[in-house]
């Protein structure tokens, strides 16, 4: 079996709150030992609720935010003890897609210079060869090539998200993360954005970590789905096994919560109550406990191991074998 693209294991990411010159801070746990692979070419799914440490996995993954403790692997290379520079040519095969496309592109630049950057930095063809690379870039993601002398704010917000994919995809990295990128975007446009990724990820080969709130798109994009919880791993399937029968009680919450076109379909749901605990004091044993209706005595205690479940499934909950939580 060939190995992951990317590994990832007992990440953390802690923060300190309140830290002065005579006092050290509380510790903040946004990522608290998650473990992740990814494969060439797959693209993987993680969902959560806002608050929950998706993008400040997919940022620390990336070392845009340093990580903590833990190991992250890309093509077999520890990528938390690269020195800058080997770094920045790492970055060259790991790229990032924001969510809001006006904020990470420079109003000052025209589109041409700001992807001309990524090629100038990468020292990626001659000056000659990168224009009409950059016009190929803009045309692959639905542009045309005369896009390149406008400015970002002569755009829309959903062909602003083409030039960030096109700025992800200038340096022809293996691996992109997605962070949130068409929660910003209207439904309509929301379609497009996601049926470009899907082309672009079987013409490259991309592997592909989305971050997202709708389950709908990540249940078509996505080959496999990890569910993030207050930093912790709850549950991790294929698309297939997680919406046909979640096991987690978190997941099936998400699920309810989606709008679904019979609202008669779903006769029991659960419904989230209360808001997300604080990760400066999270509930002690199960994290999600404080608001599962399933929760018993023992969930206060014991903190849930990631366990399979089933063919490619695992799922933290000390109760999974004995809810039925499918539809």
């Amino acid at each position: 079996m060939a190995e992951p693209l990317l590994q990832v294991r007992d990440l953390k990411v802690h923060f300190s709150n309140g830290r002065t010159m005579f006092k050290p801070g509380t510790p903040v746990k946004a990522i608290d030992g998650v473990s992740l692979d990814i494969g060439a070419g797959e693209v993987v799914g993680l969902v959560g609720e806002s608050g929950s440490g998706k993008s400040t996995l997919g940022r620390s993954i990336l070392r845009l935010i340093e990580p903590t403790h833990g190991s992250v692997r890309f093509d077999g290379q520890e990528v938390t003890t690269l020195s800058a520079p080997k770094l920045k040519a790492m970055r060259s095969q790991m790229q990032i897609i924001f969510q809001d496309p006006y904020a990470s592109l420079n109003p000052r630049m025209s589109v041409g210079q700001i992807l001309g950057e990524a090629l100038y930095l990468h020292r990626i063809g001659r000056s000659d060869e990168r224009e009409k690379r950059i016009g190929d870039l803009l045309e692959k993601v639905g542009l045309p090539r005369s896009s390149a002398a406008r400015f970002p704010h002569e755009f829309s917000g959903g062909q602003r998200q083409r030039i960030g994919i096109a700025r992800a995809l200038a340096v022809n990295p293996r691996l992109i993360v997605a962070d949130e990128p068409v929660s910003a975007l209207d439904v309509s446009i929301q379609a497009q954005i996601i049926n470009l990724l899907q082309d672009l990820r079987r013409e490259f080969g991309l592997s592909i970590l989305f971050i997202g709130h709708a389950l709908s798109v990540i249940e078509f994009l996505c080959d496999r789905v990890i569910v993030l919880y207050l930093g912790h791993v709850m549950e991790v399937a294929t698309s297939e096994a997680l919406y046909r029968q979640p096991r987690h009680p978190y997941t099936r919450a998400l699920l309810d919560a989606a709008p679904v076109a019979d609202p008669r379909k779903r006769r029991d749901r659960i419904m989230l109550k209360g808001d997300l605990p604080s990760p400066i004091n999270p509930p002690s044993g199960c994290v999600f406990r404080t608001r599962c209706p399933f929760a018993i005595a023992e969930c206060a205690t014991t903190v849930p191991l990631l366990e399979p479940a089933g063919p490619d499934h695992a799922v933290a909950c000390i109760r999974a074998s004995e809810l039925n939580l499918s539809e």
